[in-house]
């Protein structure tokens, strides 16, 4: 279901089974889809796609907090699953879809408002039939790990 008046929403099987991933991946990208609900949390930008590699940009703020006045690690968890994900998708013939099996995240610094625009950077290390692995980063401006994951991802037909 989408409402015409946003950006973000979940598009139908039918269009999903009908294109590439990397054409899915790259229209989503570019607005002609929406991009799912989750996303306007953390607002993405500056996003870019290729075969099996994804990059986008976020900014995170107080509105990501936990109680102890740091970013919470969710913030963290949404880019990486996402970027991990759309590598993957970005993968896929016309007519197959993927599931997350398994991730695994590791913190490395932790992200406060000051922290500025974060890249988060997907990479599919193997993908196969039936089982894709990749893994993700979260970088700094100044390059810097903030956090990383890897994960394994079940790859299927999509029902027609």
């Amino acid at each position: 279901m989408t409402d015409k008046t946003s950006p973000f929403g979940v598009v139908s099987p039918a269009v999903l089974a009908s294109m590439s991933g990397l054409d899915f991946v790259r229209k989503m990208f570019a607005g002609e889809l929406p991009q799912p609900p989750i996303m306007e949390n953390v607002g993405p930008f500056d996003s870019t796609a290729d075969h099996g590699h994804v990059v986008f940009h976020s900014i995170p703020g107080i509105r990501h907090y936990n109680p102890i006045g740091s970013v919470h690690g969710g913030y963290a968890a949404i880019l990486l699953d996402s970027a991990m994900g759309l590598a993957v998708h970005s993968t896929l013939p016309p007519g197959s879809g993927y599931t997350t099996l398994e991730f695994k995240i590791s913190f490395i610094r932790g992200m406060s408002e000051a922290t500025g625009t974060v890249r988060t950077e997907g990479k599919v290390l193997n993908a196969g039939r039936r089982v894709a692995i990749a893994e993700a980063r979260i970088t700094d401006d100044k390059g810097r790990l903030l956090a990383h994951a890897t994960t394994t991802c079940l790859v299927f037909e999509l029902p027609k």
